[in-house]
């Protein structure tokens, strides 16, 4: 599997990158060669966030965590991967309908399951039907924050398509804007 390492606003060094990359390489008995990881390190207060993803043909699994330094972050965010994909399994044996790829590395999860993860199918407890505003993202964020929501669906002013403003974790906002 390749692994991306990157630095966002800091400097990976070396010694850094390998260690990484060893952590990381616990996931090549999961994953076929078709996988891709990335690593990203960021500076957060006095620590670092470390964010890891891999993209597996169509399908993204993401895990972050903070620590007081970048190793102890990727080995946090690498333990949150395998516990959320241990407890999705079977939600993700059920809704992926070709799910070859992953055959192997539920059959290790089985075999190191510690604790057992009862399936929960996922219900839909409430629909809404309403009519898509046009907007610019700046509207599309005052407008979220009018209605006190955490995100909002719009039709973009700029691009001409359904986009996303949301609130992060960290208080900023981010904008979803799909590729047709």
């Amino acid at each position: 599997m390749k692994v991306d390492i990157l630095g966002l606003d800091m400097r990976v060094n070396d010694t850094l990158k390998a260690a990484i990359e060893q952590k990381m390489s616990k996931f090549d008995r999961f994953f076929d060669e078709s996988a891709r990881g990335e690593v990203k390190l960021q500076p957060e207060g006095d620590g670092v966030r470390a964010e890891v993803t891999f993209k597996i043909q169509a399908h993204y699994f993401r895990a972050e965590s903070a620590a007081p330094d970048a190793m102890t972050a990727v080995e946090q965010a690498i333990n949150n991967m395998e516990r959320q994909i241990r407890k999705n399994k079977s939600r993700m044996k059920k809704r992926i309908k070709d799910y070859s790829y992953m055959e192997a590395y539920f059959d290790q999860v089985e075999a190191l399951a510690d604790e057992p993860h009862e399936s929960e199918e996922f219900k839909i407890i409430r629909r809404k039907s309403f009519d898509i505003e046009e907007m610019t993202p700046d509207e599309a964020i005052l407008q979220m924050e009018l209605l006190g929501h955490s995100f909002l669906l719009f039709l973009s002013r700029v691009t001409g398509n359904v986009c996303v403003v949301y609130r992060r974790h960290d208080g900023d906002y981010g904008l979803l804007e799909p590729e047709y």
